[in-house]
This record gives structure tokens, sequence and C-alpha cells, in this order.
């Protein structure tokens, strides 16, 4: 607690370094945080005024009185007619509003009292400091119940919450910064539900070749997709790998596959299934993406390649349930949530309203590295679950997974492992995302982001 509210205390000093600050202190752990914020900003010189409901967790009870001792009155938060006609005035006054009422272990609906205490603060209109994440928000939850605090800034203690990452429950949030406290760092994890890697962690999976390599040793990769009408999405699972660096690219199909890029090879089989039959072991890719626009086949076909037990990428219709127990160590799977929910036998909202148990889900399931697409991706794999960098609002159209199903691939090719590729494969396209869409805007294509993946490329390389 005393980490806490000195951390919270830093966040609010450095970002409104001038002005009353007014925080407000629930009865439970999260108000303890607010004492020591308090008592931590009157040292630094901060004019501080704190209201605070009837502390019922001891250490709140003890961090007040040391705020009482270093000479800071508190005065009682009521949500009565009266207590919340001074609490207006209060905020009326601050430059700043730290949010301590509520933390990780509430559970919607506000209580009647809290709820107008919240409604005040958020029609005041002043900047919100929260602590941990904005007060009504369940921390286990993306969806959003009722009117929670609205915050500018949250300062997440020890880990990530799937509240503050996902959903409209993040868009409440403001600017979020983790800081895991001066803590053994086996305590922090402990405290995290997924962990968000910074761009030095993810640039250091980033392949590095010899200065004698050659398109043999960069990685033979194979695209599996297609059929009459959605020849695109195997094409441009195609160019990402091309562009994620594989040293040579096939798509095999049973349509006729656009050339898009004169670099990509294409096989177009009549009997696509008894062409990938009679491949013989030394004839086989380095890796492989299945899937994308491939049809009713597809389940048939992907069990046919898993066998194969070489890194295998599966996207699109190869995302289906009779694949449970199919996969290995080598497979990433790429599901959207509406693919998701197909797999897991469940509906869409249940996989959004919590990303990371169903990223979870799967993995269990299905074995292998999942990759749950979204904004953002959530990566899991026997060793956790982990959250990648958000791309580009612009990114919501098609085609942009079929993408980053041939850039995992081409990953693959190169050597990483599977969840290296597929972390490091969802933070390239996203950084590919950001910098289109500083381009283009909203108006996002998947090729787009294709041909901005050498320049994230280099951005991410550049943080090593």
């Amino acid at each position: 607690m005393e980490e806490a509210g000195r951390a919270v205390a830093d966040t609010v000093h450095a970002a409104f370094p001038a002005g009353r600050v007014l925080l407000l202190a629930g009865s439970g752990a999260n108000g303890g945080d607010a004492y020591v914020a308090a008592r931590h900003l009157h040292a630094l010189g901060r004019a501080v005024e704190v209201r605070g409901l009837n502390a019922r967790h001891p250490l709140a009870r003890t961090n007040r009185r040391r705020l009482l001792a270093a000479g800071v009155r508190t005065t009682p938060l009521a949500a009565s007619p009266a207590g919340l006609a001074a609490l207006r005035r209060a905020l009326g006054g601050a430059a700043v509003v730290v949010d301590g009422l509520l933390g990780t272990g509430f559970t919607p609906p506000l209580r009647p009292a809290l709820a107008g205490v919240v409604a005040a603060v958020n029609a005041a209109g002043r900047p919100v400091v929260a602590i941990d994440l904005p007060s009504g928000l369940d921390a286990e939850m993306a969806e959003v119940s009722g009117d929670p605090l609205r915050a500018d800034h949250t300062v997440a203690l020890c880990g990530w919450k799937t509240a503050l990452l996902f959903g409209p429950a993040a868009h409440l949030a403001g600017q979020v910064r983790l800081d895991g406290l001066r803590l053994p760092p086996g305590w922090a994890l402990a405290e995290a539900t997924a962990t968000r890697p910074a761009d030095a962690e993810v640039a250091a999976r980033l392949p590095v070749r010899a200065a004698d390599a050659h398109k043999g040793t960069a990685g033979r990769v194979w695209i599996v997709g297609g059929h009459p009408g959605t020849v695109g999405a195997p094409a441009l699972a195609g160019v990402g790998a091309l562009r994620a660096g594989a040293g040579l690219v096939t798509v095999h199909s049973a349509a006729e596959v656009p050339l898009v890029m004169p670099e990509l090879m294409v096989r177009r089989h009549a009997d696509l299934a008894g062409a990938l039959a009679d491949t013989l072991p030394d004839a086989r890719p380095d890796a492989l993406a299945l899937g994308m626009g491939l049809g009713p086949d597809a389940p048939a076909l992907a069990r046919l390649v898993l066998g194969w037990r070489i890194p295998t990428v599966l996207d699109a219709d190869a995302l289906q349930p009779e694949l449970t127990g199919a996969g290995h160590d080598a497979c990433v799977w790429t599901p959207h949530p509406g693919e998701a929910a197909r797999l897991l036998g469940t509906r869409t909202p249940e996989i959004t309203r919590d990303p990371l148990e169903a990223a979870r889900a799967l993995q269990a399931r299905y074995g292998g590295v999942v990759v749950l697409k979204g904004g953002p991706s959530v990566v899991a794999h026997p060793g956790g679950v982990q959250v990648a960098r958000p791309g580009h609002p612009g990114m919501a159209s098609a085609g942009m997974g079929d993408t980053l199903s041939g850039v995992i691939a081409a990953l693959l090719g190169q050597g990483l492992d599977a969840a290296g590729a597929a972390l490091a494969g969802v933070s390239l396209h996203a950084r590919a995302g950001q910098l289109a869409g500083a381009q283009h805007g909203y108006g996002l294509s998947a090729t787009d982001v294709s041909v901005a993946l050498g320049a994230a490329w280099l951005d991410l390389s550049s943080r090593r």
C-alpha cells in the first residue's frame, strides 16, 4: 500500500504539477492507497484535500491516522444532498481528482450512494487519476455496467487487468501507466492476469539474418487456401509472408489465385487434398498457413497437415471444433472473436467480455499457441498469456487476418518458435497498422498494412 500510494502521488505530481489535489478515499484498500498518496503529495508541498468514506480496511485506517499525524485532516464523504453539494464545491476548486473509491474487488452495480458520488465527479469535468482502475468497473470484464467513473489517467498497480486492456471498459481508463511497484517480481506477476511485453522484448525475438543468407535459408512458406470466390484471402496471406521476410512463398489452391506480386508463386491443384497427401517429407515447407478462403474442405486438410508436425498457422475456415486435440507445439491458431466463439461453442459476447480467459480456454482445448485477434490481440501459450500492442482502428477491414497469418508463418519459417512468432507477428502487424493509419487514416486496406511491414520491422528492430 505504501508503494502504491507513492506511485499514484508521483503520477499525479508529474501530470498535474500545480493546483489543489482532491483525493476521494473508499472504505477498502483502494482508499488506503489514496491516504498514502495524499501523504506523499503533502510531503511534496502540494495542497491536498481528502474526502473519505468510513474506513473498514485495517491498513486504510492505519494510513488515515498517519495522514492526520502528518498534518492533513480528512473530511467525511457523504452521499446525502448536503454531502454531494459539499463534494461539488470541492470538485470545483480542484486541479485534479484522485479516484480511490473502489478497487479490483468490486462487482457491479454501484450502490446508489456511491453512484451519486461517481456521477458528481463525472459531471464536474475535472481531470481524474484513478488508482488501479476507475471506480465502477469490474477488473475482470471488458464490458461496462451502469455509469462508472471516467478517468483521464489510471495508475495500474502490479499487473494488467482485463478492464484496462479491452472494450468499452478500457475506454474509461484514459492513459494507463503500469507500475510494478518496488516489490519482488514474483509478487507483481502473481497479481497480473496477463503481461504486455515492451517493444524491446518483442524486438529481441525478431530473427537476424547472417550476411551469407539466401532465399533457401530465409524460410520456405506455403499458403494453403482459396476456392472460387475467395481467392483474395490466400493472396493477401502470401504477400504478408513475403513482406515479413520469407525467402520463398508458394500459394497452393484449388482455385486460380491472382498473382498480386510477381515474387509470389502460385500452384493450382485439381485435387488439392491429393497433392498435399502425396507431398514427401523432404518436399514439405519450413512453415505453412492454412485456411484462408479454403472452404468446407479446410478441416480435413488441416488435420492432414497437422499430422506433418511442422510449424503451422491455422486461420479462417480451418478453425473448426472438430480439430479439438489435433494441435501440436508448433501450431498457431488465429481466431477472431466470432471464430473463437465457434471453437468454444459459445456466443461472441462471451469472448469479448473476457478475452484473456477466452484465449486461455482456447489454448487448453486446442493446444499449441492461440492468437485471439482484436484490439489488442491476445497470445496464449503454455507459459502464460501476453497482450500485444494495439494497432489502428482503421484495421477493422477485410483481409487483415489473412495478412497476419502470412506474417506469423514467415516468422515460423525463419526459425522462431510458435509463441515467439505469434507475439512478434501480431506486434509487427499492429505497428504496421499504426504506420499505415498515420498515412491513410481510417480507410486502411490489408495491402496498405502489408506495405508498411518493412518500416514496422525497422521501427521495432531499433528498440533492441
